[in-house]
């Protein structure tokens, strides 16, 4: 049995309760793709870069990778909203996730080739993996309102978020195996260990994605158009979005409230590692933090799912967010690598949880059938408003030569995201989403007079 997503699903699957199937299928896929997630980006690619990839470079190569990375998000900024226009427009959310999934995957094996010196292609090859990654998520992200009624959209995203904490973790510490025991495995040394890790990243990415390609169907809308007029109605949508997103108050201040409490999120988890190298705990130690956020993150991305049934969305929202802001206090006064352990370990209490709820929150607010459309939006300005946080905590240690201050300057994202969020009021922006799918019907039904 195949469940087919496209207009009226939700409503559907809300009257005849969830298609078990459908959710196990969907939160598998983010336990395939979350292994790039930490073998490619957080763990071993970066490593491999440096003193492999990028070794005639020296200091250079961080900043290679760090333009290589910023250029594949840029990339991903300008062309998720254009493509969930396009997937809406036409219902074919699945067709593009199955699309980038594979512009992943075969990146993910193509690294297996990069040898001693070969940064270009190693960057190259960076870029083409992330927007496979990143833009495959969009889609992902977007057939959340399919799988899924409402009332249980908290849950079966948090199942979503815990699963990939396990799945990446799993094959993490499977990598890590190989890479310093290569000959448990029959491999020759650490170099050819690693190249097999990138391969194993790409066949754990095919091999679990295929329950949602199995048992999702994409319902093509007949639009009468051609493919290469997509790409035009694709970019006149996108300007829509723009031009209408103020006719959504409450979703409008979320998303204002998303982009300051998520980028303070996303710089804690890009600047950690540098933040605890810088000040003297060991590359394993920090390695070994990782791996805790990624199991303690299985069981509390579920807990999360259950309060926010309990509590309600906002309420265990703003728990997590605190908890954020208790991290970013503790970090400051951190000095070992029993310290760094402890904030991993709370790291992975509310990193999973505070993410599903919030992507979860976003889909009730957005109008039916632009669910990609809208994600698509949300992908593209948290994208830019995440070069934010990191710009900050670099020109706030400048100013005062001391990374501690940096650390606590990430404070004033949570405060003004916490203080943002206060003022939306989810019951009015669901409502507002629901008028607005009630005019669409209507505007439809006297168009086909």
């Amino acid at each position: 049995m195949t469940y087919r997503t496209g207009e009226g699903a939700i409503e559907k699957k809300g009257d005849a309760g969830m298609n078990n199937k459908a959710v196990r299928s969907w939160v598998m896929y983010d336990w395939a793709n979350s292994a790039y997630a930490t073998t490619m980006i957080a763990a071993v690619l970066p490593i491999y870069y440096k003193d492999v990839a990028g070794v005639a470079l020296g200091s250079k190569a961080e900043v290679y990778w760090g333009y290589s990375q910023s250029l594949a998000m840029f990339l991903v900024a300008v062309l998720a909203p254009l493509l969930g226009a396009i997937a809406d427009y036409t219902g074919r959310k699945v067709w593009f996730l199955r699309l980038f999934s594979m512009i992943g995957i075969l990146a993910s094996f193509c690294f297996a080739f990069v040898g001693k010196g070969d940064y270009i292609l190693a960057s190259v090859l960076l870029i083409i993996g992330t927007i496979g990654y990143t833009g495959g998520n969009t889609f992902y992200d977007a057939l959340l309102p399919d799988v899924a009624p409402k009332e249980e959209r908290d849950r079966v995203s948090s199942r979503g978020y815990a699963y990939g904490y396990i799945g990446g973790g799993i094959l993490l510490a499977l990598n890590l195996a190989m890479i310093q025991q290569p000959g448990w495995f029959g491999l020759t040394n650490s170099t050819a260990a690693t190249q097999w890790s990138f391969i194993t990243v790409g066949l754990w990415w095919f091999g679990f994605s295929l329950p949602i390609f199995r048992h999702m169907k994409d319902v093509p809308l007949e639009s009468g158009k051609r493919w290469t007029e997509y790409a035009t109605v694709g970019w006149r949508r996108l300007i829509v979005t723009f031009k209408q997103i103020k006719q959504y108050p409450e979703l409008l201040k979320y998303m204002i409230a998303f982009w300051f409490f998520s980028d303070g999120i996303s710089t804690i988890i890009s600047m950690a590692t540098i933040y605890g190298r810088g000040i003297g705990i060991d590359t394993g130690d920090l390695i070994k933090a990782l791996l805790i956020t990624q199991f303690v993150g299985f069981p509390f991305a579920i807990l999360f799912g259950k309060l926010a049934e309990r509590l309600g969305s906002k309420k265990s929202l703003y728990l997590s967010l605190g908890v954020y802001m208790l991290i970013v206090m503790l970090g400051y006064y951190m000095t070992s690598a029993v310290h760094f352990y402890l904030l991993a370990f709370m790291v992975g209490t509310v990193q999973g949880g505070s993410q599903a709820i919030a992507r979860s929150i976003f889909s009730r607010l957005v109008p039916a059938g632009r669910n990609a459309e809208f994600f698509g939006f949300l992908s593209v300005s948290s994208k830019f408003s995440a070069m934010v946080g990191p710009f900050v905590f670099a020109l706030a240690a400048q100013l005062t030569g001391s990374t501690r201050i940096a650390i606590l300057s990430l404070l004033l994202f949570f405060i003004i995201g916490i203080a943002l969020l206060y003022r939306v009021n989810l019951e009015k922006g669901e409502q507002e989403a629901v008028m607005s799918d009630r005019k669409e019907t209507n505007k439809s039904q006297e168009l086909s007079m």
